[in-house]
């Protein structure tokens, strides 16, 4: 699977570290983009990744533009949710990139803006919910796609 998880501004350590992890068990290959709300040697960051970073391709990138510049993915999701279309209507490919925003506020208006809207994804959730938990949104995402290539490289 050529997937990259992509967390814009992420801000509490032991949520990247849950996405490290599972990076690693999924063969997805995990962005961060700058700025980090933590530093990356970061104890809660080790506790929730466990030994996994090892195992996990990761790449820090100074802005979304560098990351689109140097990755190009072939297509952009972001997850918001402020998103109309439901994550499970997209036929997912290789070489398509799943975007998160920081866990206090979502991504910005202006990377929203910058995607075409059918881009846009959400979870389902109860009207009165204001959001899910931001690794447990990118685990749902991630197995999600991966169901879609069919477990490709899992056992």
């Amino acid at each position: 699977m050529n997937l990259d998880v992509v967390l814009f501004e992420p801000e509490i350590p032991p949520n990247t570290g849950n996405v490290i992890r599972l990076c690693a068990n999924t063969g997805a290959q995990l962005h961060l983009i700058k700025p980090l709300g933590f530093e990356l040697d970061d104890k809660k960051l080790r506790r929730a990744g466990l030994d996994y970073r090892e195992w996990a391709e990761i790449q820090l990138h100074d802005n979304l533009d560098a990351y689109l510049l140097v990755r190009k993915p072939q297509r952009v999701f972001a997850f918001s949710t402020k998103g109309s279309r439901y994550f499970t209507s997209v036929e997912f490919a290789d070489g398509d990139a799943l975007l998160f925003g920081p866990e206090s506020r979502g991504l910005p208006q202006t990377v929203l803006q910058s995607l075409p809207s059918n881009h846009i994804l959400r979870l389902p959730m109860r009207a009165e919910s204001r959001s899910l938990n931001l690794s447990n949104t990118v685990a749902i995402a991630v197995f999600e796609v991966w169901r879609q290539a069919g477990f490709k490289d899992g056992k």
